[in-house]
This record gives C-alpha cells, structure tokens and sequence, in this order.
C-alpha cells in the first residue's frame, strides 16, 4: 500500500496487544516477535503492553475485558488484535458480552475506516482457485465504513409477534456524515496508490445505498476530481473480483457489503490467513489516529491450540501497525518483503500449502519471517 496519509506524532506509540480467543494469542505471538524485531532494528518508538482479553480471561476473571485491560485501551494509541470468538460467549451474561465486544471496541475508539488490502502473490498461484492469469497483479484495498450500516442501525433485536412467530429486525442506516468520512479517506489512499475507487452501494434497491451514491458522487466533483471515480453495484462488484480483479485499485463500501466482499477476496490471495486489515480513528489535533490492528479471520476455535494456524494475517496487520500508525513506511515494507520472499522461498501453513508440500507450524512460519528480515 501507499505512504500513510497523515503523519506520526512525535511522542513514543503506545502498543496494546490483545490476542483474544481461539487461534488469536498464538498468532498475535508471532506478530509481536516481528513487530519488537523491527521496533529494534528501527529504533522505533514503541511502547508494547500485552494485555488479557477473551472468554478465557472472562473464565478466569469473571470479565472479559478486566479493569487493566481497560485502563491500558483507554491510553492505547493502536491495539494489536488477534480474534474475538462470539459465539463462544453463549453462557456470558448479555451485559458483559456487549461491554467486551468487538464492535464495542469499535465504537470506543471511534474507528471509523476499516481498510483491508488484497495482494496476491505468484508463489500462490496454485493455491487460489482461480486461473494464474486473472490474479497477475492483484492490489487492491478495501475502505470498508465501520461506525455505520446494519450492524449498528436502530431498531434492532428479535420481537414475537402477535400470531406467536418471531421476527428478527436489522436496520441499514447511513448519515451524510458517515459516508463523507468514509469516502474522503478512501479518495486520499487513491491518491497515493493508483488513483481509482470503485464505490459499491445497492442504490437500485436500498434508499440508504442511494443516499451512498448521491453523498459520494457529490464530494468526489467537490474535491477529488483528479481521482478516477465509478459506482458499482454490490453484486456486480461480486462478479467482477471473480473475472477481472485487476481492474480495482481502492473500493470503498459499507459496513455489510465491506464485510462480506472483503472476505470473498481472500479468494484472490488464495486464504484467509494471508489478509490483514487496519481500522482507523477520525485524526487527533496531533496527527494520530487511534487504531486497531487484527488479521481478517475469525477464532477458528476448531484449530485453536494445535499450533497449526497460519500467523501471516497477523504479521502483515503489524506491517500495517508500522505504516499507518508508527509512520514506518520503510519498516512495513521490509516486513512485506519479508513474507513474499518466506512464501516464494515455499515456506507454508497448512491452509496454503499443497498435497505433499511440506508443512510449517505457526511458530515455524514466524521464523521463517524473520529469517527474511
């Protein structure tokens, strides 16, 4: 990706790492190893602060989030994340579920653009299911808003109605506002990459995917006029990741569209476990944003603990940490380096590695990262 769009503070980065539940402590274990390597190797003014978090922390504590962790989020510049499990959390108290999730921690700190970049990488051809020539020269970013859309619009729940069924009711909600944020920082990252975005919206059927064109149209003629602009549905934009990847540079969408096309993508890199992502606070008057930093895979609770999980969404989400956050473009660039030589050299997880390749538990792909480095 680009150089960041905004400047490091001068003050040292406070780093809270939270690795959460199911595979997130093993594979935050390996981001950190290389996030301290480059904080070394940098002299990067970091701040690292590991801290409890997750339905074992609630196990033990009776919280999931404990006054500490707490306290050390409320002064975190960036917070490392590994995985939340949500489903797991079924026997917690409704309260203390709300109070430790994710999408609460959203919301504290106010994160607002959600950006996930899909790179292939030639080692993988064979791994995607899709053709050698449709994923030569994939780079694309989603900028997915995250403050907004169904899964924070009002009302919402499960209600039983007057005939005994139940009804489930989500609400798709957008403010001029939100969209205006969203879409300005995307258009900025244009900028700096190839200067496309590509907006997806459903304007043929949502009100509130209407009001999204309308509000993106708009800014884009007032002030971006010199970036490359179209509109796309959100299945087309399904089909076009399919035929013809190449074609995005930046595609900006909203909360559920962002979600699940982002996801879809992974495709394209040929797993899951190769994306991160990074989600980002409107800027302090001092430059800095407050950030969150998480590979885009879940808690695969089903492999949790085996040593097994592929730990490269969480090295390159710290990559992302030294870009957006340290300013360390130099760093973050090394650190993806780093990964496509281990990949191209044929180091391999079990979820990207072909029948008969041999192998590499998570600790192994770690080294095999900082062997590059």
């Amino acid at each position: 990706m680009s150089q960041p769009v905004f400047p490091p503070a001068p003050r040292p980065l406070h780093v809270v790492a939270l690795g959460g539940d199911g595979i997130g402590p093993e594979v935050t274990a390996q981001a950190l190893r290389v996030l301290r390597h480059m904080q070394a190797r940098h002299a990067l003014p970091l701040v690292i602060e590991e801290m409890p978090y997750g339905n074992a922390t609630w196990r033990a504590t009776g919280r999931l989030v404990p006054a500490a962790t707490d306290a050390a989020i409320g002064r975190a510049d960036a917070i490392l994340f590994g995985a939340a499990d949500s489903l797991g959390r079924s026997a917690m108290p409704a309260e203390e579920r709300a109070r430790g999730s994710l999408l609460a921690l959203r919301r504290r700190l106010n994160l607002f653009a959600n950006i996930r970049p899909v790179r292939t990488e030639r080692a993988l051809d064979e791994v995607s299911p899709f053709k050698a020539r449709t994923l030569r020269g994939v780079d694309l970013a989603f900028v997915r808003e995250l403050s907004g859309g169904i899964y924070f619009g009002e009302p919402r729940g499960i209600e039983r109605l007057e005939d005994g069924q139940r009804r489930g009711i989500n609400t798709h909600s957008y403010t001029e506002e939100q969209v205006v944020r969203a879409a300005r920082f995307a258009f900025a990252l244009a900028r700096g990459r190839r200067g496309r975005v590509t907006s997806v919206d459903k304007a043929n059927v949502m009100e509130a995917g209407a009001l999204w064109r309308q509000v993106v149209g708009a800014l884009h003629h007032d002030e971006f006029r010199d970036v490359a602009l179209d509109h796309m549905l959100a299945d087309t934009c399904a089909l076009m990741l399919n035929r013809d990847p190449q074609r995005f540079d930046v595609i900006l969408t909203d909360n559920l569209f962002g979600d699940l096309l982002s996801d879809a993508a992974a495709g394209l890199a040929g797993s899951l476990g190769l994306l991160p992502s990074a989600s980002l606070s409107p800027p302090a008057p001092d430059g800095r944003r407050r950030a969150l930093y998480e590979p885009v895979h879940g808690s695969a609770p089903d492999i949790a603990g085996k040593g097994i999980a592929n730990p490269l969404a969480a090295i390159l989400s710290a990559a992302l940490l030294l870009r957006w956050s340290a300013g360390a473009e130099a760093a973050a660039r090394e650190v993806e380096a780093a990964v496509s030589a281990a990949l191209s050299a044929g180091a391999r997880c079990a979820d990207i590695a072909l029948p008969g390749e041999a192998v590499l538990d998570t600790a192994g792909m770690g080294d095999a990262v900082l062997a590059r480095l």
